[in-house]
């Protein structure tokens, strides 16, 4: 049986009681070493003790009364420390406030409005809308297929209440399919805060329904803001994810020629793949545990992050794997790009890969007069 924390369902407190083992920290950083065991015992001990660090420079900024929030971005953007990011994400999303005597009663005030809706949106009296309702129950079984969590009907029972509640009150879009995707990262964050063991492979099942409904409706609240952002991705003709790929084809066509001309010479059209890209913000592409560390850039960003920033990563993705692409023809080149060998990637390819797009980003960003699209 997986162990828990507590049936507390504050993350606050399971975070301060995380803070007060001195065991934990030595655990969970002597644990990382490298995958194939070939980095030496001092580039570890170095890593430690960076990791270390700055795990403290984490701890002494959130345990402050009124949270300096540009500090927590600047350390937010190198990557969270696992066990801190369930704090860490609700304040970046304003899901929590910055003061800390406000958030337990914000947390209370948010999971008890998001109850009063799921009880009036699922009231006996009152028709679901059966359009709405018919995808999202031919989505949720298909979401993160062979993954222990999302097997469960509990998980899957809570991704339909989000799902449709989320629908319903925004009647502009709707439901769209990969919207789905995009809750799972929430849900495994902020369960990850009750938990001793991996979120993916936890019973959810053993948890008491006040901690599973506290996940849910923090998972609804800070995937709304994800999605205040992006929502010209979803409305009719998803307009938002068209200008993103036209943009994206006139940078790669200016940061990599050659790749854009071989593309063209091949008919191959960037809504082919990257429509997808944009779509389900790359979740199809890379694990869910590299989603996540790419998140923690995204959300220290800001609010416009998962739009403009990720257009840069998505043209920094592509031209990755320029050299290859340009050896192949169209089928090699559309099979290639659905099925993308990033299985392997760790934090430091998706790290290669952000700081790539900050250089592109940095470069481009203001220069609007490049892009047609805007």
């Amino acid at each position: 049986m997986r162990s828990t924390l507590t049936h507390d369902t504050d993350p606050l407190q399971l975070i301060r009681r995380r803070l007060g083992k001195s065991k934990s920290l030595h655990d969970s950083l002597s644990g990382r070493a490298s995958p194939d065991g070939s980095e030496s015992p001092e580039l570890l001990q170095r890593e430690r003790s960076i990791r270390t660090n700055r795990r403290q420079k984490f701890i002494n900024c959130l345990l402050q009364e009124d949270i300096n929030m540009p500090e927590l971005r600047k350390l937010a953007w190198q990557g969270i420390p696992d066990e801190l990011r369930p704090i860490v994400w609700p304040l970046l999303l304003g899901h929590m406030p910055s003061i800390s005597g406000l958030r337990s009663s914000t947390l209370k005030r948010k999971r008890e409005e998001y109850a009063s809706l799921v009880e009036v949106t699922f009231a006996r009296d009152r028709q679901l809308d059966q359009q709405i309702w018919h995808q999202i129950e031919i989505d949720v079984p298909r979401t993160r297929p062979g993954v222990r969590l999302w097997m469960h009907a509990c998980t899957q029972r809570s991704l339909e209440r989000i799902l449709y509640v989320w629908a319903i009150r925004h009647p502009a879009s709707g439901y769209v399919q990969g919207i789905n995707d995009l809750a799972t990262p929430f849900f495994q964050v902020f369960l990850s805060a009750y938990v001793d063991s991996e979120a993916e492979d936890f019973d959810p099942t053993i948890l008491p329904p006040s901690v599973l409904n506290a996940i849910e409706a923090d998972s609804y609240f800070c995937l709304s803001r994800l999605l205040d952002g992006i929502q010209d991705n979803y409305i009719a003709g998803q307009p938002g994810i068209h200008r993103s790929v036209k943009r994206m084809a006139e940078l790669v066509a200016r940061i990599d020629p050659p790749l854009a001309a071989h593309l063209a010479s091949q008919n191959v059209e960037f809504m082919q793949f990257a429509f997808r890209w944009m779509n389900c913000l790359l979740m199809r592409e890379i694990s869910v545990r590299n989603t996540i560390r790419m998140w923690d850039t995204y959300l220290a960003e800001g609010a416009d992050a998962f739009s403009q920033f990720h257009l840069y990563v998505c043209s920094a993705f592509l031209v990755k794997w320029s050299e290859k692409l340009r050896q192949m023809d169209f089928q090699g080149i559309i099979m290639f790009l659905q099925s993308l060998p990033t299985q392997s990637w760790t934090d430091h390819d998706i790290e290669m890969l952000l700081s790539e797009a900050f250089v592109l980003s940095s470069t481009w960003h203001n220069a609007q007069s490049h892009f047609s699209g805007r």
